[in-house]
């Protein structure tokens, strides 16, 4: 069974940064990608950023340029580096693996955006 964990959470000011992590229990090369999902209170979870084992990378239209998504293979992590981050960002982050047909997730993240 595959295991999730994400930290890096935490309170920031608009226009802050924040780098998310998510470390795997298995080895991350053997999933054919890995990606960060977000929801926000009275909402579905949403699709935020994904990247693939060869390493190309997806993004909802609102964080393009403001997030980065990215996986050390040798340490078993992917990241979500976000800047200018803004009070709409708000949210639960949960990390997502995909190995087939199976989708892994984490327990969560909040990140908060607040002056």
């Amino acid at each position: 069974q595959v295991q999730l964990v994400e930290s890096g959470g935490g309170l920031v000011q608009p226009g802050g940064s924040l780098r998310l992590a998510c470390a795997a229990s298995g080895s991350i090369s053997s999933f054919n990608a890995v990606g960060w999902y977000r929801q926000a209170p009275g909402r579905l979870r949403d699709f935020v950023a994904r990247i693939t084992s060869d390493d190309t990378t997806y993004y909802v239209d609102s964080v393009k340029g403001r997030f980065t998504i990215s996986r050390d293979v040798a340490k078993n992590t992917m990241y979500l580096q976000m800047v200018s981050l803004k009070p709409e960002d708000t949210a639960v982050y949960y990390c997502n693996a995909e190995q087939g047909q199976r989708h892994y997730w984490g327990q969560g993240t909040q990140v908060t955006v607040s002056s």
